[in-house]
């Protein structure tokens, strides 16, 4: 079969791999239909790791995914050669301390896929995977569809982690693919009033048309000044989407006394971050990071699925699995109007 590997910063190189074996019990074998980059994956790509997370050469990056299932392990009685699924890159023990009170996410075990010492990702003609990470998804909905599953889940789930935001006022920074699912989510609860920020005006244009109901582009204007203008007694929830030190330090002078801020951004090359003390202090600011996603995945299918909102407006480039470094390196530089780049198989 062919796989995409990382074989040294910022090169791809289609390899020829052997066949994945058989899947053994509760485990499925899963031909790939489309898997999309993620701001992850081309950190891998850049800079050849995330924090501790260091690659080791050859290796496949990708975790968002959908295919359709080519075999079957034993004990697997509910799925069949054919069905269609959305994948949950997360592969956990269900046995640990964390999985036994409702973590699975944060696993002592866990293996993620794409993830450097865990797991080869799913730029490849064929996976095998946990019966548990496959979701069935249904003939009306796309493989693209599903893949998008996987950050929206993220969004899903960072909302639910928040406080119940009907008629709420809240900002995301950050109008990516997360931004964008945190939107989505936080539209679907009633949510208020949506202050949203972003460097790239072609971003900032697709939330306006997402339901973002204020947009503003830090490059250009003062996100502070320009909040706390229109809303003097500040924001009840920010959503930080970005990694960026400098959209966590416009979230502490903007949240209101008694606030929460989410952090779901991963920082391409930032270590740490810091917190203005004294503000935090006052305000007894609560800050939440928000890890991937807990029991989310079938809920962010079901919104996809009732068209609760057009999950696709997202999707912005495609391609084939010859020309993906092509998409890393568009999604890379924010080039092309990218938001996000779907990379199909067929």
């Amino acid at each position: 079969m062919k796989a995409l590997k990382l074989t040294a910063p910022h090169k791809l190189e289609i390899l020829k791999e052997k066949m994945p074996d058989p899947p053994g019990e509760g485990e499925v074998l899963i031909k790939m239909k489309s898997v999309g980059v993620c701001g992850s994956d081309v950190h891998y790509y850049t800079a050849g790791r995330i924090g501790s997370q260091v690659v080791e050469y050859p290796f496949a990056v990708g975790h968002e995914g959908a295919g359709e299932i080519a075999a079957v392990g034993r004990g697997v009685s509910d799925l069949r050669p054919g069905d269609r699924i959305a994948i949950d890159p997360a592969m956990s023990c269900f046995q640990c301390d964390q999985c036994l009170a409702g973590r699975p996410h944060t696993c002592r075990k866990l293996r993620f896929l794409g993830c450097p010492g865990q797991a080869e990702g799913c730029l490849c003609d064929y996976i095998v995977m946990p019966r548990a990470s496959c979701f069935r998804i249904p003939d009306t909905m796309s493989f693209e569809e599903a893949t998008l599953s996987e950050p929206l889940s993220i969004g899903v789930y960072a909302v639910r982690r928040s406080v119940p935001l009907k008629g709420m006022k809240i900002g995301i920074f950050g109008a990516g693919p997360i931004g964008l699912s945190v939107l989505f989510a936080a539209k679907n609860d009633g949510v208020g009033t949506v202050y949203m920020t972003d460097k790239l005006d072609y971003r900032l244009d697709l939330a306006r048309r997402a339901g973002a109901d204020h947009l503003c582009n830090p490059v250009r204007e003062d996100a502070v000044k320009v909040i706390s203008e229109a809303e003097p007694l500040l924001l009840d929830v920010i959503f930080e989407c970005c990694g960026d030190q400098e959209a966590l330090d416009q979230a502490v002078k903007l949240i209101k006394p008694g606030g929460k801020i989410m952090i779901i951004g991963i920082p391409p090359t930032l270590e740490k971050f810091s917190f203005a003390v004294d503000s935090m202090r006052r305000k007894e600011i609560c800050v939440q990071n928000v890890r991937r996603q807990n029991h989310c995945v079938q809920a962010a299918l079901d919104l996809i699925d009732r068209r609760a909102f057009d999950v696709n407006v997202m999707v912005t480039h495609r391609f084939g699995l010859k020309d993906a470094p092509e998409a890393f390196d568009l999604v890379e530089h924010y080039a092309d109007g990218v938001v996000k780049a779907m990379i199909h198989f067929d």
